[in-house]
């Protein structure tokens, strides 16, 4: 499980680095990269609740 955790962590700081690029660049960050983001930030979330429980 925790193996888990830094993947989908690792996962979700480089989601967020291809976001600020796309800000320093001068583009706008399609919609769809917040629901990506949200799906990321979610899944971390539920996966740290299910380790902190089964401990």
């Amino acid at each position: 499980m925790f193996y888990f955790l830094v993947v989908i962590a690792v996962l979700l700081l480089g989601y967020a680095a291809v976001l600020v690029s796309f800000v320093r660049r001068g583009k706008k960050i399609p919609p769809t990269a917040y629901l990506g983001l949200a799906v990321l930030n979610g899944l971390i979330l539920a996966a740290v609740l299910a380790f902190a429980v089964a401990r």
